[in-house]
């Protein structure tokens, strides 16, 4: 029996379009229901129809319509069961931050690309650094810092100048967004299964906020991030153009 598809597209009218005719040629469930979810736009959607099958345990298979569509395979409308059948996969893990605001607050959420820490005034952030309990900086000045999974590494990570990771790399890259002090640390490639701690210093006068892919939570005081070794999804990538061979080219583009 062949699985069953959801499309989920773009606001851009191309994209809505190539939906309706996708939708019409092969069927569609809803997006609760179905076994493959079919993104059609950039790397923005494709981290949404991610986060919908974390819900759901759904893989995700992604058509270009987007600007840079790094995840994202070529569009092609026709003999797309076959393409989903003969596709390659790419699991991954997110990381699970874990922390509490100014006003005793908890929060906690799930992110595919990485968390990232960011000043939320004019004033230079300053938090404290702890990996695996053990403090390694007590004090980094910057207007923020990240944790990025090995499929999060080229987005916000390589913006902020960190590593490019394989997905098999078994590391994060913990990366300062903008250092003052210390001005020349570039950044830590840490085990995957580091947890990784951070506190703010001051966080009344210098609030910080913390972002989990698109979820935002405000002036903060602590943050722990670790990697969901519970929770796996399954992006499908044409064969011959996975995951593992994108970040490898990109390494080799300027």
């Amino acid at each position: 029996m062949p699985p069953s598809l959801a499309f989920l597209a773009s606001p851009r009218p191309d994209a809505k379009a190539a939906k309706a005719r996708l939708e019409a040629h092969y069927g569609h469930v809803p997006l609760n229901e179905a076994d493959i979810i079919v993104a059609l736009g950039g790397d923005g959607l494709m981290l949404d129809a991610l986060h919908a099958a974390l819900r759901t345990g759904a893989s995700v298979y992604g058509m270009n319509f987007g600007s840079v569509g790094f995840l994202m395979n070529e569009f092609r409308q026709d003999d797309l069961p076959a393409r989903l059948a003969d596709a390659e996969q790419a699991r991954l893990h997110p990381l699970r931050a874990t922390g509490e605001d100014v006003y005793g607050h908890p929060f906690q959420a799930l992110a595919i690309n990485e968390v990232s820490l960011l000043r939320g005034t004019r004033q230079t952030a300053k938090i404290r650094i702890k990996i695996d309990g053990r403090d390694r900086m007590g004090e980094l000045q910057a207007d923020g810092v990240l944790v990025a999974t090995p499929a999060g590494s080229t987005a916000y990570n390589l913006s902020a100048h960190g590593p490019i990771l394989p997905l098999d790399s078994k590391v994060l890259a913990l990366t300062p967004i903008s250092a003052f002090r210390p001005r020349r640390w570039r950044g830590a490639l840490l085990p995957h299964t580091a947890k990784v701690g951070f506190e703010i210093v001051e966080p009344r006068l210098r609030p910080v906020h913390a972002v989990a892919d698109n979820q935002e939570f405000r002036e903060i005081v602590r943050v722990d991030v670790v990697e969901a070794s519970d929770v796996t999804l399954t992006i499908l990538f044409d064969r011959g153009r996975d995951l593992a061979e994108r970040i490898l080219t990109e390494q080799f583009e300027s």
